[in-house]
């Protein structure tokens, strides 16, 4: 019983400064935990609570888009994504792009590093995976934290509608609301880092 008590002690004292140390960590704004590259130019992250409106250069990705037999998470397109990259040798970067329709996944695509990267139209070995170009865009951000799911996207989306309603003199949206997660399952849900994004262009 006393061994149990000594090791107990510093146990405690480690997990103090284990959270003393993510808080400390998170009060760098936006505080991400970096797993793998941006793609070339991409501009510099959005701080979390906070709207910015920032500019996007062209890049290539590889996309599935959900349809009736993929699963109500993520799963079913992060394994096609996966494999298609490993097959065809190209790095994962990040963020991974999401969209939603509801309360369901509708499309996920892993961005390439380069737009000169790989060839564009359908996977040979999976045809479910479609590589495709994005040109430049406008997109009004805002930083989010937390696990990646359809309920946190919605309120992000409503924030950005509100910036939106309150800047109808400067802005108007032109597209469909995106999510860009940087990290990986392998990131503690609480301190996975992201950004939930409207296209836009200036009001003349």
């Amino acid at each position: 019983m006393k061994r149990v008590k000594k090791l107990t002690k510093p146990l405690a004292v480690a997990c103090l400064l284990g959270f003393a140390a993510v808080a400390w960590a998170c009060s760098f704004d936006p505080f991400v935990i970096s797993e793998a590259p941006r793609p070339d130019g991409w501009p510099e992250l959005t701080p979390v609570g906070e709207v910015e409106v920032k500019q996007y250069p062209a890049y290539r990705a590889a996309q599935v888009v959900a349809d009736d037999q993929t699963p109500a998470s993520d799963s079913g397109m992060f394994r096609p994504l996966f494999n298609h990259i490993q097959r065809e040798d190209i790095a994962m970067t990040a963020p991974v792009e999401m969209t939603y329709e509801g309360d369901r996944p509708a499309s996920m695509a892993f961005l390439y590093r380069t737009p000169g990267m790989g060839a564009l139209g359908s996977d040979d070995a999976d045809s479910r995976v479609q590589v495709k170009d994005t040109a430049p865009q406008t997109a009004a951000s805002i930083g989010v934290r937390g696990r990646y799911n359809a309920g946190k996207f919605a309120d992000a989306v409503d924030e950005l509608n509100a910036w939106l309603d309150a800047n109808t003199d400067h802005w108007r949206a032109i597209g469909e609301p995106r999510y860009l997660g940087y990290n990986s399952p392998f990131v503690p849900g609480f301190l996975r880092y992201g950004e939930v994004q409207v296209p836009v262009e200036a009001v003349e």
